[in-house]
């Protein structure tokens, strides 16, 4: 059986990963019949957003393994305990999480860097040659990663000059679109770049997830 591992965040769309993609991910991977393990970094989360107000709640702090686990059930590994040979591919589901905790590219833009932990974890992918899909914000992490990557982040034309001058190469797509680098083995969707609805969302995702499969040698 296929065995696909996933990439979260944090819990949250503000602070942490989006859950609907995180959920429709999960799903998708199911219903494609695919064994899949929900990996996070154990490190504290850049800062706690209040979602019911959207204000940053300055005196609490979380762990993005720990929060990752909300959405998981409590199936999650810490990513350093990655075993490449397991897995025949990796997605990454957005929200601001994967610019905040998995990334600084919140703060520092075209000059952002990846946590250590999680390049080691994504670099892990790349050097095995295996199938990987990023959506919604995630790809901006692409072009560290990946020799002239192409992706897309949907149609904001600002972000994807950023995708363009941090060496990648950016496609402009609709929420129900995906982009695919077929060299360097990478997927993206827009998801909640676009999505104005769960329903829209999905599509993308769905269709991310089942060409992801199908890249698996």
């Amino acid at each position: 059986m296929k065995s696909i591992a996933v990439l979260l965040s944090g819990c949250g769309v503000f602070d942490g990963t989006e859950v609907h993609e995180a959920v429709l991910t999960l799903l998708a991977l199911a219903r494609a019949g695919v064994k899949y393990q929900c990996f996070a970094p154990n490190i504290e989360q850049m800062h706690v957003v209040n979602h019911l107000t959207g204000e940053v709640a300055h005196d609490e702090k979380r762990n993005v393994l720990v929060e990752s686990a909300r959405i998981a059930r409590g199936e999650v590994l810490n990513a350093i305990s990655l075993d490449i040979t397991q897995f025949d591919a990796l997605i990454v589901p957005g929200g601001f999480g994967a610019a905040k905790n998995l990334s600084n590219f919140a703060t520092n833009g075209s000059d952002c860097s990846i946590s250590p932990i999680v390049e080691t974890f994504l670099r892990e992918f790349a050097l095995a040659n295996k199938p990987v899909g990023y959506m919604c914000i995630a790809p901006m992490m692409l072009p560290l990663i990946y020799p002239n990557a192409k992706g897309t982040i949907g149609t904001d034309s600002e972000t994807g000059h950023i995708f363009n001058e941090m060496g990648g190469k950016h496609h402009s797509a609709s929420v129900v679109d995906i982009v695919v680098d077929e060299v360097n083995k990478v997927v993206t969707t827009p998801a909640y770049m676009l999505a104005n609805n769960i329903a829209e969302a999905n599509e993308g995702i769905e269709k991310l997830v089942n060409k992801v499969i199908a890249m698996i040698d």
